[in-house]
């Protein structure tokens, strides 16, 4: 569904992706990690079409992101850290502006836009521009937004940034149903407990290589840590715990 094929992006001198290769199944939750800097959101946004690899490939069902970037815009959702709403229009307004874009029909987009605004609470500020919801309102909205075409592969680059409990509860029971629904859903994350609760599989990059990938158990048992926080401090070692963290 989701791969990653030899995926290399540099800037310049900077290697910011070296030869990353990793696959991401229908009905499977991938948990991306990494200090700052190692490569994962650079590694998503290639996925995303944003940036261009340059070497290797980013794909979803076979679509390449490089080649066929409208296709792939079309099977995905892409949550980023920047949520980047438009300030001036009201919540409804946005989703049903994206379903536009996305060619959706008028009676599917005005079921689909309710539905949405029921599914993730936004009931109460759906009218409000966005200029003026919180943090964890406009990240409500903002996957609403990307979700709208109702996409088989979701794309989070820390879905849960600066959220409440209650707003990053909202989002973990939304990536729950997701994957029963059989979607391919890759995130990135610095929550540990995130990964425990959600994650199939881990995969673990330390300036931009993939150094470690599996389960949760098998991180513990090829580390031979207590937990995974520990596991993940000592798979990225030549970094400052503090940075890490």
């Amino acid at each position: 569904m989701i791969r990653f094929q030899g995926l290399t992006k540099r800037y310049g001198p900077l290697t910011a992706v070296r030869n990353l290769t990793l696959e991401v199944l229908p009905g499977e939750v991938y948990a991306l990690l990494g200090p700052n800097g190692a490569g994962k959101t650079t590694a998503l946004r290639c996925l995303a079409t944003l940036l261009r690899p340059t070497e290797g490939s980013a794909s979803v069902s076979g679509a390449d992101s490089a080649l066929h970037p409208l296709e792939v815009r079309r099977r995905i959702a892409f949550l980023a850290a920047s949520m980047g709403l438009y300030e001036r229009l009201t919540s409804r307004e946005v989703v049903e502006y994206f379903g536009r874009l996305h060619g959706m029909e008028k009676d599917l987009l005005e079921s689909r836009v309710e539905e949405l605004i029921e599914l993730f609470g936004i009931t109460e500020f759906a009218n409000r521009l966005c200029g003026r919801l919180s943090t964890g309102q406009r990240q409500r909205v903002a996957l609403a937004r990307a979700l709208v075409h109702d996409p088989e592969a979701l794309i989070l680059d820390e879905p849960t940034l600066g959220l409440d409990v209650l707003s990053g509860q909202t989002i973990y029971e939304f990536i729950s149903r997701e994957r029963a629904k059989g979607k391919a859903i890759l995130f990135s994350t610095h929550q540990m407990e995130e990964v425990e609760l959600l994650a199939d599989r881990v995969g673990v990059l330390r300036r931009g290589e993939l150094v470690a990938e599996g389960t949760d158990e098998e991180l513990l048992e090829q580390t031979g840590e207590a937990n995974l926080a520990r596991a993940f401090l000592a798979l990225v070692s030549d970094v400052e715990p503090e940075e890490a963290a």
